[in-house]
């Protein structure tokens, strides 16, 4: 049995397009390149053949993989987040009290995460840090690199 996984609107969008994607683009060009093996002959010496039917079969599972998340995928509902708490898919701004410098990130669901657009999982020693805090309180975050000493400086949640 699968767990269930959160997702924003957005994230579970993503994954429906690959999902999309894998069965009306990959699924046939993978089909037609077996067909292109099969017709050059013996079978049990033909290696695009044997190609084929292995990208094949990785396709297959990765559809499947997908359809099971997608199956088990919550929404995240945001009617019920308290604007004045960090919360999952609160946008903070954070002050590093020990380099003194300012950070904004987003807090989502660990599958989302990208630290490229600044958005960092719930599971990280920040998020878990910070969650369920308000502006103006301080925390300590245990990272790889020692422990961090922030305050909350800006809570907001695009609704």
């Amino acid at each position: 049995m699968s767990k269930v996984v959160f997702y924003t609107e957005e994230g579970l969008e993503k994954l429906r397009a690959e999902l999309k994607h894998l069965i009306t683009v990959e699924r046939p060009a993978i089909s037609e390149l077996i067909a292109e093996a099969r017709d050059k002959g013996d079978l049990s010496e033909n290696a695009e053949y044997d190609a084929a039917k292995d990208a094949q079969a990785m396709l297959e599972n990765k559809i499947s993989q997908l359809q099971d998340l997608i199956s088990n995928a919550r929404l995240i509902d945001k009617s019920r987040l308290d604007p004045n708490k960090v919360q999952l898919l609160a946008t903070v701004t954070i002050n590093n009290l020990t380099s003194k410098s300012k950070v904004t990130y987003t807090i989502v669901p660990e599958s989302e995460a990208n630290i490229r657009e600044k958005k960092i999982s719930v599971n990280s020693p920040i998020a878990k840090s910070l969650l369920g805090k308000s502006v103006g309180d301080k925390v300590e975050a245990t990272v790889p690199a020692g422990i961090l000493k922030l305050e909350v400086l800006e809570i907001k949640y695009n609704h």
